[in-house]
């Protein structure tokens, strides 16, 4: 189990990666996010992207699971406050490739509840050519060792 007071500023964690078909794409879209560039393959390639791309949220999404599954999963987080940015960078395009990574920009104990930590952190998500699709910064809260 990995605690805030494990956690060290400058730690980059690769998350994984996972591929976007076209029917997963398009069947968020329409239940999240019906835009016609998300949506409808002729309307996509008349739009501004000339094709069909992800819905961010779904891009979001993936990430998400990636931080779960590649990092989450072995730590003692308590939750997130909430996100300080969000930037969609690039298209992201059915049959691409998203691999995610996580680099903690700064550790503080908490000044009000000794038993957590907040980390700040910088996510990416990058197309299988490298180019980072997504960025976030955001804050988590992590439990702090017992006994420490």
């Amino acid at each position: 189990m990995r605690y805030w007071d494990d956690v060290k500023e400058g730690d980059v964690v690769e998350l994984g990666s996972r591929t976007l078909d076209k029917e997963r794409m398009i069947a968020f879209a329409r239940e999240f996010d019906p835009q016609p560039f998300h949506t409808d393959e002729k309307a996509a390639e008349a739009s501004i992207y000339g094709g069909l791309i992800a819905s961010g949220w779904l891009t979001g999404s993936v990430l998400m699971r990636l931080f779960c599954d590649g990092y989450l999963k072995d730590t003692a987080s308590m939750g997130s406050p909430g996100l300080e940015e969000l930037r969609w960078l690039k298209p992201v395009r059915p049959g691409d490739t998203l691999t995610g990574r996580f680099t903690v920009l700064e550790t503080t104990p908490s000044r009000s509840k000794p038993d957590r930590g907040i980390v700040r952190s910088l996510m990416e998500v990058m197309n299988q050519h490298g180019e980072v699709v997504m960025s976030t910064k955001g804050v988590n809260f992590f439990r702090r060792r017992p006994g420490r």
